[in-house]
């Protein structure tokens, strides 16, 4: 995965989590998931989460707190 990608990947997930930080904490990290899992396609949340496995740096607390609930698509 190129740099370039994982960067506008983790842009992209930081601001969905910037928004849903002002929501009620009980309901921020399941926004961020419900928006991931309606608008994302498998192979950015596949990115995602390779992202994630390797240590998630430089994404938002809240997107690693909504992880799992957002769909794991399969393998490619």
């Amino acid at each position: 995965m190129s740099a370039n990608t994982n960067a506008k990947l983790i842009y992209m997930a930081n601001q969905i989590a910037t928004f849903f930080q002002s929501q009620p904490a009980n309901e921020a990290a399941q926004g961020v998931a419900t928006h991931i899992n309606k608008y994302w396609e498998s192979r950015m949340r596949r990115k995602l989460f390779e992202h994630i496995e390797h240590g998630g740096e430089g994404l938002n607390p809240l997107v690693l707190e909504a992880a799992p609930k957002i769909r794991k698509p399969e393998a490619a």
